[in-house]
């Protein structure tokens, strides 16, 4: 089965003629996509077709000797990771199944802590993963858990229990792992972190942890097959991103996932970090200002029409919505018959919470229907790996076709790296002696303000 992608009830933000009158700069983008995929410069198309024995082998090789896997990493070195467990493991962050996952994606000293503190070294097997090497966050978690390691098993039991993922030919990390002689798994060149849940950054963790990649791999390409019409309407990424475009240009900048079930929820915080960084751009391809993107937010259904529906359904006019729901559940819960006479509670006896949790979803998407906001719903017949990467390469080739758009850069982060910079700057690091000076000139504000 594949993912069923619903655009009915996006007219609001997308007037079918005004859509329609993108088919030509469309097929102009999908020309240059496709020149660019050809000549190499677009290598992310075709991790779908990876040959994954490597990674296959590795795992199988350790299979069942360790008890924990620790994967150290941020961004797009830990979000697609995430999501793959919660949608496909377990619903929850937190490790309840063997091997225990901890992704460590923040740098927060009490979890380090508390982690170090639960785990047995001997037990435990580390993935530091950064392309570049120099991630501060996983470079400074790299040398704390090495200490770990070694303090807990020693120099040659440490060496078994560490695999990087990083540049194959670049960086400190690499360097580190060539001088110490750790396994190691490569980040293609070209490739970055938001698009790199299909390379070893996102496969090799989830191999570990019994995810099979075959079948992520495999739903991927089939989406790839589904992109390759040319044709506007026939192609659902193309499609979405005029849709979104044109909404963005009618005043919709903030989009909403809204995702239904809590194994969703990390897709949409994996959608968050790729729209976010690749359609947040200062400058168009030509150099001028534009500050275009919009702004992605997630929710959780049905917890968050508590929450957030409110704002949806009456506030400002200003969000496009996109519903993840799946059509069928592994689980189906009864709900009891109690309390006759009390028919705030005896109409739900009878019924399931699969049933409830099911019309919910709906009635929120009639209620945000009936105020005219711009709706799209993306079902998985049922959850599984190959549906998943259908989801991921889905939402890939629709951020560079909107990207192409706003006329803008998707692949770059400017933004992220003046933020990098100063924080380089005032831990000491060589070189970066200006950025702490002029960190320093952005730090006296109005004391008066101060309480």
């Amino acid at each position: 089965m594949s993912i069923t992608i619903d655009y009915s009830r996006m007219v609001p933000a997308a007037d079918p003629e005004k859509v329609k009158d993108y088919a030509g700069k469309i097929a102009a983008i999908d020309e240059t996509l496709k020149n660019k995929r050809a000549a190499g410069d677009l290598p992310f198309y075709d991790l779908p077709y990876r040959n994954t024995a490597d990674i296959e082998g590795y795992a199988a090789g350790i299979r069942g000797r360790f008890k924990n896997l620790v994967v150290l990493g941020i961004g797009g070195s830990a979000l697609g990771l995430i999501a793959l467990n919660s949608s496909l493991r377990s619903p929850y962050r937190d490790a309840v199944l063997d091997p225990e996952l901890y992704v460590l994606d923040n740098i927060d000293p009490e979890r380090l802590y508390r982690v170090m503190q639960k785990l047995d070294p001997a037990e435990t097997l580390v993935n530091v993963i950064t392309k570049s090497g120099s991630t501060a966050e996983t470079m400074a978690s790299f040398l704390i858990f090495r200490k770990w390691l070694i303090d807990g098993v020693g120099e040659n039991g440490y060496r078994d229990r560490l695999v990087v993922t990083t540049a194959r030919d670049s960086g400190s990390l690499r360097q580190i792992a060539d001088k110490e002689g750790l396994v190691s798994f490569e980040v293609p060149e070209g490739v970055g972190g938001r698009f790199s849940v299909l390379t070893p950054v996102g496969l090799l963790p989830a191999a570990l942890i019994g995810i099979d990649i075959k079948a992520l791999l495999a739903g991927a390409a089939a989406m790839d097959k589904r992109l390759l019409n040319s044709t506007l309407l026939k192609n659902p990424a193309y499609l979405g991103a005029v849709m979104h475009y044109l909404a963005y240009l009618s005043g919709r900048c903030i989009s909403v996932m809204f995702a239904y079930g809590d194994r969703l929820l990390d897709l949409a915080d994996w959608y968050r970090q790729l729209w976010a960084e690749s359609l947040g751009k200062r400058y168009d391809l030509n150099g001028i200002a534009v500050n275009v993107g919009p702004t992605p937010v997630k929710a959780l259904g049905v917890t968050d029409q508590h929450s957030q529906v409110q704002l949806y359904k009456e506030g400002p006019d200003d969000k496009v919505y996109t519903f993840l729901k799946a059509e069928n559940f592994e689980n189906t819960i009864e709900i009891p018959r109690a309390f006759e006479g009390n028919e705030a509670v005896f109409y739900l006896g009878g019924h399931t919470i699969n049933e409830l949790f099911n019309v919910e979803e709906m009635a929120t998407e009639v209620a945000l229907v009936k105020e005219k906001r711009p709706l799209t719903a993306i079902s998985f017949s049922k959850v599984t790996p190959d549906e998943v990467g259908e989801f991921f390469y889905f939402f890939e080739v629709q951020t560079v076709a909107i990207g192409a758009l706003f006329g803008i850069d998707p692949l770059d982060q400017p933004g992220v790296e003046e933020g990098k910079h100063f924080a380089y700057g005032l831990l000491g690091r060589s070189g970066f002696e200006d950025k702490k000076k002029e960190f320093a000139s952005f730090t006296t504000g109005d004391k008066a303000l101060i309480f």
